[in-house]
């Protein structure tokens, strides 16, 4: 990824996180506040897949759910070594 689209993805990603804070200070739930943040993700996964008038085919849907698998394993390794040099 580029510097440019890195620093624009860091952006995204704190906007959706103080979304999702103002929400539960709003007295939203936590798990539903993250359940929501979820679907939203596949659905717009599933536009930028499949258009708007298109759903995810199997294989599709498998290719979405690999490019979560690796964004969560690339999240928690970061976590990790953030604690280990704490």
């Amino acid at each position: 990824m580029a510097r440019n689209d890195m620093d624009t993805h860091r952006q995204c990603v704190n906007r959706f996180i103080a979304l999702a804070n103002e929400m539960k200070d709003d007295g939203v739930d936590i798990h539903v506040v993250s359940a929501s943040l979820m679907t939203a993700s596949g659905l717009y996964a599933s536009y930028v897949a499949g258009g708007n008038q298109g759903g995810l085919t199997d294989s599709g849907v498998q290719k979405v759910a690999a490019a979560y698998k690796k964004e969560l394993a690339r999240i928690q390794e970061i976590k990790r070594r953030e604690v280990e040099q704490q």
